[in-house]
C-alpha cells in the first residue's frame, strides 16, 4: 500500500515553521517526511532557504517521522565528503532506519554560488555518480585517500556513523538520468506520476526497489485565495523545460516566471479546500505504483492543510 509523506518546502517556510509542520505532519498520520535542500528559493515571494543539515538535527527532536533528502546534490556548492559526514551524523541523530539520503544533479540556482561552472547535464550526470562513491566508501568507516576525475580526498575517516549505512535515493528525470539511477541507487525519486520510470527502475534494482514522488498543493479557504498564493510564490513551477536546471538566481526565475499565466499555473494541481480535488491530484501516484508520495503546500494555509489531509483526504487515497 502507498504511504503519504509530508513535504518540508525549505524555500518557502523559516525554521520554526517548518518544525510546526513536522510536528503537525506526525500528528495527522503522515509516514514520513521530505525536505528541500537550496541555498537559494525559486522566488524572492517564497522568501526562505535555511540550512538542511541543521533543520535535520532539530526535525530529529521534534518528531519520529523518517527523513528524505529531497534532494540533495553532493557534486558543486557542498563536496560528497561534506555530504557523507552530515548525512551520516543525520542518520543517528534521527535513528536506525530512518533516514534517506535523496541525490540528484541540482540546479545553478543554488549550485553556482562559489563562482563554479555550471556544467552540462552528462557531465553532472558524471559527477553524481563519482560523488556516490566517495559517500558509500566513506561511509565504511574506514581511511579513504583517492584522487578521481572531479573528486579528491585525503586521508579522510567519518568516526560518526550509523550502525547501518542509510540507503541513497536518487531523483531522475528522463532516460540519462533514469539510467544512472539504475545503476547507482537503492531507490527512484521523481515528481511525475510516471509509471514507466517507476517500471524500469524495478526491472534494474528488483521487485522491492523503493520509489517516491512528490508533488506541490495548495489549500486556502476558497479555491481562488488557494490560487492567488501559491501563484505568488510558485509561479516558478510553471516555467518549462531545462531552464530550471540552468537559470542562476531567484530574480531569473522571476523573470521567466512572467511568461506563466494565473490560468495556465490554475490548471495543475489541487487548490483550496475541496477534499474530492486534493484525492484526484494525488490518485494518479497512486495508480503509477509509487511506494511513498510527499504531499507538499504551497501557502500560508499549511495548519489546516495537514488536519485536512490527515482526516479527509489521506484514508481515502489510502482506501
Amino acid at each position: 500500500m502507498t504511504r503519504f509523506g509530508y513535504f518540508l518546502s525549505c524555500e518557502e517556510y523559516a525554521p520554526d515553521e517548518l518544525l510546526e509542520q513536522a510536528r503537525l505532519a506526525e500528528r495527522a498520520g503522515f509516514d514520513s517526511l521530505w525536505i528541500s535542500d537550496h541555498f537559494h528559493p525559486w522566488t524572492n515571494a517564497q522568501g526562505q532557504s535555511p540550512f538542511v543539515w541543521s533543520m535535520i538535527g532539530a526535525v530529529a527532536q521534534v518528531c519520529d517521522l523518517p527523513v528524505t533528502t529531497a534532494v540533495t546534490c553532493p557534486t558543486v556548492r557542498t563536496h560528497p565528503a561534506i555530504v557523507a559526514q552530515a548525512a551520516a551524523t543525520s542518520a543517528v541523530l534521527l535513528g536506525e532506519g530512518r533516514f534517506t539520503l535523496g541525490v540528484g544533479t541540482g540546479e545553478a540556482l543554488n549550485e553556482h554560488v562559489l563562482g563554479d561552472r555550471w556544467p552540462h547535464t552528462e557531465l553532472r550526470l558524471e559527477m553524481l555518480e563519482e560523488a556516490v562513491e566517495v559517500i558509500r566508501q566513506l561511509w565504511t568507516g574506514e581511511v579513504v585517500s583517492r584522487e578521481g576525475r572531479h573528486y579528491t580526498v585525503d586521508t579522510a575517516r567519518i568516526y560518526t556513523l550509523p550502525d547501518q549505512p542509510p540507503p541513497i535515493y536518487m531523483s531522475a528525470f528522463g532516460p540519462k538520468a533514469l539510467d544512472v539511477a539504475c545503476r547507482i541507487a537503492d531507490g527512484f525519486i521523481t515528481t511525475q506520476p510516471d509509471a514507466e520510470s517507476v517500471e524500469t527502475f524495478r526491472a534494474a534494482k528488483g521487485a522491492d526497489a523503493l520509489t517516491q514522488a512528490g508533488f506541490k498543493v495548495a489549500w486556502g479557504p476558497t479555491r481562488d485565495d488557494a490560487i492567488d498564493a501559491a501563484f505568488e510564490r510558485w509561479p516558478n513551477s510553471g516555467v518549462p523545460g531545462e531552464l530550471s536546471q540552468v537559470l542562476p538566481s531567484p530574480q531569473h526565475f522571476e523573470q521567466a516566471s512572467e511568461l506563466v499565466t494565473r490560468e495556465a499555473f490554475a490548471e495543475k494541481g489541487a487548490f483550496g479546500p475541496d477534499v474530492a480535488a486534493h484525492v484526484e491530484a494525488y490518485a494518479p501516484f497512486v495508480d503509477a505504483g509509487f511506494d511513498e508520495v510527499y504531499v507538499a503546500n504551497m501557502g500560508p494555509h499549511y495548519a489546516d492543510m495537514i488536519a485536512a489531509y490527515g482526516s479527509d483526504v489521506l484514508p481515502q487515497l489510502r482506501g
